[in-house]
């Protein structure tokens, strides 16, 4: 029974080897030029150091919400065109409903100018 389970724990042991090993080497074999700068958190591009509660510009945000629409529109399109023999008619409709909602996000997108970045 235990032997059905050796080719698993060998290929964990290899993993972690090969992971132990590379992190190991780039320690040991990486340079080591520490200044101010690359020790400095990064904060998406404002100083790390200034009031936490400055204002910043929405397009940060309508960023995101064009990342998830188009993100979500892939990843439904996929699965969908894969089935879209097996759910017929309703299946079709309630994906063209889904795009419809999709759109509409784009378009209040465009209209705020999301797309237009300076």
């Amino acid at each position: 029974m235990l032997a059905n389970y050796l080719p698993i724990l060998l290929f964990i042991g290899v993993g972690l080897g090969v992971g132990i090993v590379a992190l190991a080497a780039g320690q040991v074999l990486g340079p080591h030029k520490p200044d101010a700068e690359k020790l400095s958190p990064y904060e998406c591009g404002f100083e790390a150091f200034e009031d936490s509660r400055m204002k910043f510009d929405v397009r940060y945000y309508l960023v995101a919400i064009l990342f998830i629409i188009f993100d979500l529109e892939i990843a439904f399109l996929f699965p969908w065109a894969i089935v879209l023999d097996e759910i017929d008619v309703f299946g079709f409709w309630a994906m063209m409903l889904f795009l419809g909602v999709l759109v509409v996000g784009f378009i209040y997108e465009w209209k705020k100018g999301a797309l237009d970045w300076e």
